[in-house]
Formats: C-alpha cells, structure tokens, sequence
C-alpha cells in the first residue's frame, strides 16, 4: 500500500530564529540550510524578509543557493510584506510564499483592531498577490486555535478560491490538547469547500509541552504537512520539535501506517549538533532522540538487558540518527582529505581558508591532546565556518593572574582587518580580558550570562564557553572553544559581539514576529 507524504516544513531558521539569543547571521543560516537540505526537509522557511535587511539578506542567499527543497519566505498580509517576499525568493529553484494574519476575535479585538470581513478581505487580496507571481502559496490563520471554527472555514474557503495550496491551522499559543486539535483539523477537511484541492498544515508551539503529541493527532486527523524545528527551538518554550516527529512516525508504522516522510535519519543527529554549536546553545541531556542521555543506560537492570539484546530497552538505534559512539576518529598523523571527511559526516562543509584554519586548529589540538574526538571537530570547524567574515578576529590573548598578581590582560585582535592591541585590569582574568575587548570594539553591550564547558572528558578536554550579551533590546549568544579557557573565553565574547554588530549593520528589530 502505497503511503501518503507528510511534508516536513522547517522552521529553524525563522520562528527557531526567535529563541531569546538565537539569532543568526548570513553565514550561520546558510550553513544551517545546507545541513536542511541534506537532512531532506521538504520545505525550509528561510525568513520573514521585511522584518529587516538581514532576514532578506538570508532569504535571498538562500534561495539562490540551496536546491532540493522548497524555500519560503514569512510575509504578513500587507502589499509591501509580500511583494518583498517575493523578490527575495527571485532565484529559488521552488519558492513558496507563506502569508499570514490572526483570526482569534482576541487578536482582532487587541492587535488589528479589525472586522471579521476585514480580515476576509486582506486574506483574499495577499493570497492573489502572491499566487499572480508564484504558483506555490501558503496561508496561515494565525491563533487558530482560538478562532471560531465557522469562521477559520469562512476564512480557509478564502484562501482556496484565492490560490492558496497549503493551509495551515497554527496553535500560535500551545493552547490546545490533542483530541481537540484532531477535531478541528478533521472539521476544517470536512466542511472547507475545496479542501481536497490544499494541504493541511499544523505549527505547534508548547507552552504546555503539548506541540508533538498535537502534531501527530493533526496527522491521524489527516494534517499532511508538520511544521517544525531542529531541537525545538522557538519562541518562549519552543516550536515542534522535527526529530520527535519523524522518528515516531518511523518508529511505530503500526500506528502511522498511512504516512512516511522523506527525512534521511541519519542527518538528525549531524543537523541537532550543528545548530547546537552555531547558537550556542546546549540541547538538554533528557532531550528525546537527541538529547546527551538519550541512549544512556545507568540502571543495572536495563544494562544487562541491552547488552544481551538492544530491543530490550532501545525502540531505535543511536546509528538511525547517524550517532555514533564517542570514540577516537582521528589522530595527529590523518591528512586533508580524511579531516575533510569527517566534518562532512558531521556536516561541516569548509572551503578555502576557513577549511585551512580549521585544520591548523586540528593540528594544534592533536599535538596537545592524545584523543580527538566528534566533539572536538564540531568545536573546531563551528568556530572556522562560521566566523570567516566577522568584523572582529581574537588574535592574541596574554594574562597575567594569580594570588599576588593583578589580573592584567593584553589583547589583540583584528578590526576591520587592522591589528590593534589593548592591556586591562580585572577584578579576574576573564573580567580584564573582556574589558580588553570592549576597549578595541568600543561596544556598549552588557554581559548578562556565562558558561563553561568542558566539550569531552579528560585534564586536556577542550574547553567550550558560552555567553550572552544584550544591546537595545538585541540579545545575542556567542561561543568560543579552545584548550585555554581564557583563549575560548575571548572567542566567545567576540563572537556575540560581531552578531550584535551583523545585526545592526542590517537595522535588524527585536520585535516578536509570525505565527
């Protein structure tokens, strides 16, 4: 029996995007993208490219360069929001514009401050607009949740007669429950008129930790699109997160039997780690499917049962998401082509000089320590891929700490391609670093977090450091790694400076935005 597609739309690089401090710049979201595309996804929403120059920017290189999958863009229903939708998605191979405008006699009420038959009419009009310049148009009824059933259908059979092909039912909230999602969904198939001639599409967020269990009664209810992002990420408690989906819809065909998407598995690991390391930010060790413990086994009882059969207590294996065991891969003596390999499989795709300083950075490390391992390439390459362009480059750090000394620290770094030095006190040696580097960025920024890490075990493991810093309302998160903790430290620091400065170069707003 043949079975239906349900399309899986990603969402990392627009409403993942809005996590406080997850904000990317050009080079980060391309290299997400890339990973996208090899992962299989069927449609990658690139941006919203009116929220500032930025996101077009993003939205544009994407589409121009990433093949495969579809590539949308975010538009409110206004004309100046579309039509800059479509002039982003100039060049995709399969563009997609996504509208959208809330529903809920809520958001009537307090933020449009619209008639019911004036938001019919906006959706009638944006839906045209767009569909008159690409034949692949997505509508969205923003807080459908709390809408009024009667009126969604008034509003999706809008949609329909305008052009619309994909219609989605966004829980903008993470308000509803399962049963009642399935309901409405199976509702809007049954009375919409010209549903049979659209997809259904579901965005779940959870605030009540409720977006995949929603996702997938949508599915059975017969949603065939789930949109959705790597890890989770999202706004307030994050978006459905994409490798809880797949691998229930993989894992128990016997309850999804009528469905399968077109994910390539063994990317969801690669992908999860990528994003981890570009935004600095950890997935949690009891995250499912990807998560640190995932595949952990403490208790007794469960170790001797996996080890005299996996199925015992493992529904999936850590290899169907390409996880491997954190074992050596490679060593001192491996050359070029073997490092090259290797990042590919984690998916790093270097180039050029960022290639070479990656594998200086390999070289450098496996002379220091005697095992390199997955952790450790991540490290090294997120911190080449993705910094090749920045404003700012940490050449030099020197301190000089200790019980009878003064925290003195002297720092030079690249500025616009011109080497410049400062020396700083500090009440620590992290403290006159960062001082040492406000000085020769002059930023105003405030550091409001913290973190270190050490990436594998062992006294020569590398060290990981993560921070996040605010300006104007803009809050970023910056990471660094190196085996000095203060040379990482200075990484890190730059890092989250150069995102404030990408961001303000393009005017970028930080203002909640989408559905």
């Amino acid at each position: 029996m043949s079975k239906d597609r349900v399309l899986v739309f990603d969402t990392t690089l627009r409403d993942g995007e809005q996590s406080p401090g997850c904000s990317m710049n050009l080079t980060e979201k391309l290299t997400i993208a890339r990973q996208l595309e090899r992962l299989g996804v069927d449609v990658i929403e690139a941006g919203f490219p009116i929220a500032s120059e930025g996101d077009f920017e993003s939205v544009q290189a994407i589409a121009q360069q990433v093949r495969g999958a579809r590539i949308c863009g975010l538009a409110r229903t206004g004309e100046e929001d579309v039509a800059r939708a479509l002039e982003a998605l100039d060049g995709a191979e399969m563009p997609r514009v996504h509208t959208f405008i809330a529903t809920s006699d809520i958001h009537l009420e307090h933020k449009l401050r619209m008639t019911r038959e004036q938001v019919l009419e906006e959706v009638d009009r944006a839906v045209r607009q767009a569909r008159a310049h690409c034949d692949d148009v997505e509508f969205s009824a923003e807080d459908a949740t709390r809408s009024d059933w009667d009126y969604l259908v008034q509003v999706f059979e809008t949609a329909i007669r305008a052009g619309a092909t994909t219609l989605n039912v966004p829980d903008t909230v993470g308000y509803t429950q399962p049963e009642e999602y399935a309901t409405l969904i199976r509702h809007l198939r049954e009375h919409v008129d010209g549903a049979d001639r659209a997809v259904f599409s579901v965005h779940c967020h959870n605030d009540l930790g409720l977006a995949v269990a929603n996702s997938l009664a949508a599915v059975l209810a017969g949603a065939r699109q789930v949109e959705c992002t790597l890890n989770g990420i999202g706004e307030r408690a994050g978006n459905t997160s994409m490798e809880e989906v797949v691998m229930t819809i993989q894992t128990r065909p016997d309850v999804y039997s009528e469905v399968e998407t077109g994910i390539v598995t063994t990317e969801i690991y690669p992908a999860s780690r990528l994003l981890a390391s570009t935004i600095g930010v950890p997935v949690q060790p009891n995250k499912a499917i990807v998560g640190e413990n995932a595949f952990a086994h403490e208790a007794g009882i469960h170790q001797d049962g996996v080890l005299k059969a996996p199925i015992t207590y493992e529904i999936m294996t850590p290899q169907s998401i390409g996880r491997s065991s954190n074992e050596l891969v490679l060593g001192k003596h491996s050359g070029r082509h073997a490092f090259r390999e290797r990042l590919a499989e984690l998916g790093f795709e270097l180039e050029g000089e960022a290639f070479q300083d990656a594998f200086r950075r390999f070289k450098d490390l496996a002379d220091a320590k005697k095992t390199i391992y997955n952790e450790d390439l991540e490290a090294i390459a997120s911190d080449a891929v993705l910094r090749s362009d920045e404003r700012f480059q940490v050449e030099q750090v020197t301190v000089l700490s200790g019980t009878f000394a003064k925290p003195t620290a002297t720092v030079e770094l690249t500025v616009d391609g011109e080497s410049r030095r400062a020396t700083a006190l500090g009440i620590g040696p992290v403290d006159a670093v960062f001082k040492a580097i406000a000085d020769l960025t002059e930023t105003k920024s405030e550091l409001e977090r913290f973190q270190v890490n050490a990436i594998t075990g062992g006294m020569d493991a590398l060290g990981e450091v993560s921070v996040t810093v605010s300006e104007d309302g803009r809050r970023v998160i910056g990471n660094g790694a190196h085996p000095d903790i203060i040379v990482a430290s200075a990484r890190a620091y730059v890092h989250a400076i150069n995102k404030l400065e990408w961001h303000k170069r393009r005017h970028e707003v930080a203002e909640p935005r989408g559905i």
